[in-house]
């Protein structure tokens, strides 16, 4: 493990040095944000089955779940960097940030779910497997956990 210098930020005098952080975790945020904005979109838009066939809904729900997952772990590393905290991993990086207790204890099921979710979704190669996971990211349980994570994240910002 590499060792980490934990500097306390009211101590910093460096007025850049905090907005540079500040920025980078403001601009990591804000790439969740738009990602989950445009996965939510997809799900919750009436529209959407009436303008494309399911194949094509199947495989852009999955590829904005994707977008979504990978800008939320890497948020959430970001976060942790500035907290002096390390993680190189999905897996690390939802633990750390449970422990830290920025996001609820209850999430930590769903938020493994997902991390298999990912990954078997970069090796789906047939229609069936695809269509179960369509049906399992459209549900409501997923969608939360995003929100959850994203409203918790921005309380984190001063």
């Amino acid at each position: 493990m590499r060792e980490v210098d934990i500097i306390d930020l009211r101590q910093v005098k460096n007025v850049q040095f905090i907005e540079n952080i500040i920025k980078g975790k403001v601009w990591a945020l804000e790439r969740f944000r738009k990602s989950f904005k445009k996965f939510k979109e997809i799900i919750d838009n009436p529209l959407i089955p009436e303008i494309f066939n399911e194949e094509f809904i199947v495989e852009i729900t999955a590829k904005r779940f994707e977008y979504t997952y990978e800008s939320l772990w890497k948020t959430i590393k970001e976060f942790l960097r500035v907290r002096g905290v390390e993680c190189n991993s999905p897996k690390s990086c939802f633990r750390e940030i449970i422990k830290e207790g920025i996001v609820p204890q209850e999430l930590e099921n769903i938020l493994s779910e997902m991390i298999i979710i990912r990954n078997t979704l970069v090796h789906v190669y047939d229609e069936e497997q695809a269509e179960e996971i369509y049906k399992r990211i459209s549900q409501e349980d997923i969608l939360k956990t995003f929100e959850i994570i994203l409203n918790s994240l921005k309380k984190e910002i001063p």
